[in-house]
């Protein structure tokens, strides 16, 4: 590029002509790049009404006919433009003869066969990489390109993977808007291959993208991909159900404590709660034709949610010690989560403390303007802060993850205790959070409401049955002997529905839950 400016400047001099504006082209630059190149200087001739445009030579100036045209279309319009080819030794105009014409023409058509040739190489090349199950552009996030030129491809990357696998695991509890998942994945460290946040509206094209589950989309056709993926069939599917709208958590208007957290045990639908004469009653709006007509006051369905605190309480402490240390041994995988961001941050951290260095010198240096230096050290420590913040946020959530099995148990045995004191304090969305948090799968039918543990808790009420019947009442006997095997199994091979982030008992817990759980200790 530098040798073909000097070439046209020196060109441009002898034949006394004034430069007003150069463009460049880049050889690699899409075809898409070059068009809107050549239409933004043919804007600026037209809008300055300059005279005279020089080139390299025609392949560097067009290579399709409808430029051609309108190159012609330009000439014809005044006689004094002309279009200077220097290494063609050619200056045509309105008045150029016939075989000069022709001779351009020529030109042009190489160039427009050099061009198809090309493109036909490339889509062979393409054809080639997706019939061997690889995708022949850069790798997607959570991806990293490894071997040699003509030989790549795509693996997990050892930082960005497990990051990338656990957001969209998060988008598929259908708990998370796009917009949210787009914040989140910048806060735990994800970016573009230019090292910018990824746009929401990326985030929604990488959600549907199947690549995530082994297969490239190229063309409209899906291949099937070499490449390991990072999410189940299964996970895939229920993102798509979260984007298609059917488990998108709806904003309620009016907020009262069971609100959506019950179903009618006969028809499945959502339970409707009014307010009438100052008291809260739920019931069936019989839109599937059913035959349930009980309105239950909210009060009486409370009561019942408390028996259900009280059957988690553990009488037996050697049990209870145990199952601490079990819940707390389990959430291994999540700590590893954390390590794996924090990591990622800290490399970047590292490279924008050494732009702003860089950018430092090169103001000592006066390489750079006082104002270009201004913005991008804006720009920098705008960034190293945020950075700062999010290793800040990942650390406390690594460290709270060793006690989050613990808080379990403790949450566990003191639940009606801190729903009673959340209620005495008017905390609705605690109760809720507690709810919400302990049970699962609730319904009501004709006034008594039916639940299932949470995976978490369901481990604890089955030591609650086990241990607090009188099966155990001797337990004591048992003397020395230990619950636990001598060393831990090996769990380095579970994959699928083992769910690598957390054990399937606990598969409803992530890190999120660990503020809650934190958040709902804190009333004592």
């Amino acid at each position: 590029m530098p040798a073909q400016e000097r070439l046209l400047k020196g060109y441009t001099e002898r034949q006394g002509y004034v430069v007003a504006k150069i463009f460049s082209i880049s050889e690699s630059a899409s075809g898409r790049k070059k068009r809107e190149i050549f239409n933004a200087m043919f804007t600026f001739v037209k809008k300055n009404n300059i005279k005279v445009i020089i080139i390299e030579k025609a392949d560097r100036f067009t290579r399709n006919f409808k430029d051609s045209v309108d190159m012609y279309e330009w000439l014809e319009e005044d006689e004094e433009r002309q279009l200077h080819s220097v290494k063609d030794s050619l200056i045509l105009h309105k008045n150029s003869r016939s075989q000069e014409k022709l001779n351009w023409d020529i030109r042009v058509v190489f160039a427009k066969n050099y061009i198809d040739n090309l493109s036909e190489e490339v889509k062979k090349g393409q054809a080639e990489k997706l019939a061997e199950g690889w995708l022949p552009c850069r790798p997607k996030p959570g991806y990293k390109t490894v071997g040699e030129q003509g030989h790549k491809i795509h693996v997990p990357h050892e930082v960005y993977a497990p990051i990338m696998r656990k957001h969209l695991e998060l988008y598929a509890t259908g708990e998370y808007s796009v917009e949210k998942l787009a914040n989140m994945m910048f806060e735990a460290g994800l970016r573009t291959s230019t090292g910018g946040k990824i746009h929401k509206s990326r985030v929604h094209q990488l959600l549907k993208d199947p690549y995530y589950i082994g297969k490239n989309v190229w063309g409209g056709k899906i291949y099937q991909g070499s490449h390991e993926p990072l999410i189940t069939q299964e996970v895939f599917d229920k993102i798509q159900s979260v984007l298609a709208g059917k488990n998108t958590p709806k904003i309620n208007r009016h907020m009262f404590l069971l609100k959506q957290l019950l179903k009618c045990a006969e028809c499945g639908g959502t339970i409707t709660w009014e307010i009438h004469k100052g008291i809260i009653y739920g019931h069936c709006n019989h839109y599937r034709n059913c035959s349930q007509k009980k309105w239950t006051r909210e009060d009486e369905i409370e009561k019942q949610l408390i028996t259900g605190f009280e059957g988690l309480q553990l009488r037996n402490t050697r049990i209870a010690e145990w199952l601490k240390k079990a819940l707390k041994e389990s959430h291994q995988d999540a700590i590893d989560y954390e390590t794996s961001s924090l990591k990622e941050l800290q490399d970047r951290l590292s490279q924008v403390e050494k732009r702003l260095d860089r950018l430092y010198d090169d103001k000592l240096d006066e390489k750079i303007a006082k104002a270009f230096y201004d913005q991008k050290y804006r720009q920098y420590t705008q960034e190293k802060a945020d950075i700062v913040a999010a290793i800040e946020k990942h650390t406390k959530a690594k460290n709270s993850h060793f006690d989050l099995g613990v808080n379990l148990y403790e949450l566990s045995q003191r639940a009606k205790e801190i729903y009673l004191k959340a209620k005495e304090c008017h905390l609705l969305e605690e109760q809720r959070r507690l709810i919400s948090l302990v049970f699962t799968n609730m319904t009501l039918n004709e006034g008594i409401l039916a639940y299932q543990y949470s995976p978490a808790f369901k481990l604890i009420y089955n030591a609650v049955v086990e241990t607090n019947g009188s099966k155990v009442a001797n337990l004591g006997e048992l003397g020395a002997k230990t619950f636990e095997p001598a060393k831990h199994p090996d769990k380095s091979t579970q994959k699928g529905s083992l769910q690598p982030f957390r054990p399937s008992w606990l598969r409803d817990m992530d890190s999120n839950h660990d503020k809650q759980i934190q958040s709902l200790l804190s009333y004592h």
